[in-house]
């Protein structure tokens, strides 16, 4: 081979390594400038998770008036709605949203053995009625819902139509119950409820004050979050392992204690 096609072989691969090195260099840059992207969204998410976890349980303000209890609530300034006997030997003290979809699922579950042990004597349940997602995503709906409940209370069919509100309960982000007519709809379903006195109380908001007064109470415990479910004072909403199973077992144990 001559010493010209040598040089030309030579010159054509230090091209080729050069034009590597550019490569190597622009996908370099190019990995970079997607990584960077990928912290940028990661943060972003990250700022929008902040955003909303301090804003979490901000509730507006409301010009509620006075905290007018429903007839038969009980315990501390008369915020507990109670179900099952006086003398039952265990208490189940649940904090509830209506328009939260973690009470709904509560509800749905643990429903048809709260019925059971309250019918039975073994338990007695005290509602705390709350307006979480009011504040979280705006409306009224958990204001007016809860209101509505109480009004039922009134009339002596709380447990009833606190069981409708969350069998017909909207997706999250819809705030129908905050239509008074959907409420009184909604007391159709239950036998005797609907009534020209309970319509004025859904109407006039004549709960509202006491409503206000429940979520201020949630608030001042501390509780993290709707459905908030204790157990003779006992926290039993975070033991994974709790089953409707489970609560009976524990309820009937107490009993037998």
């Amino acid at each position: 081979m001559s010493e010209k096609n040598r040089d030309g072989k030579r010159t054509a691969r230090e091209r080729l390594a050069v034009e590597r090195e550019k490569q190597k260099a622009a996908d370099k840059r190019r990995r970079a400038l997607i990584v960077g992207a990928s912290v940028v969204c990661v943060l972003g998410l990250a700022a929008v998770i902040g955003v909303v976890a301090a804003n979490a349980g901000k509730d507006k303000s409301t010009d509620a008036g006075p905290a007018v209890a429903p007839s038969g609530a009980q315990g501390k300034d008369s915020l507990a709605i109670p179900v099952g006997k006086d003398g039952a030997k265990s208490t189940l003290t649940v904090w509830e949203d209506f328009r939260c979809p973690a009470c709904q699922a509560f509800e749905v579950a643990y429903r048809p053995t709260l019925h059971e042990l309250t019918d039975a004597g073994k338990l007695r349940v005290e509602y705390h009625l709350v307006r979480l997602i009011d504040g979280n995503l705006g409306g009224t709906g958990s204001l007016r819902a809860a209101n509505a409940a109480a009004c039922a209370q009134d009339a002596g069919k709380f447990r009833d139509y606190h069981d409708v509100l969350f069998a017909n309960q909207p997706k999250e982000a819809d705030d129908a119950f905050a239509d008074n007519g959907k409420l009184i709809e909604l007391a159709g379903k239950v036998k005797g409820l609907d009534t020209p006195a309970f319509r004025r109380c859904v109407e006039n908001g004549t709960h509202d004050g006491w409503v206000d007064k429940s979520h201020q109470a949630f608030k001042s415990g501390g509780f993290g979050g709707t459905p908030t479910v204790l157990l003779d004072g006992k926290n039993i909403y975070e033991d994974r392992t709790m089953t409707p199973a489970k609560l009976k077992q524990m309820v009937e144990a107490a009993g037998r204690g």
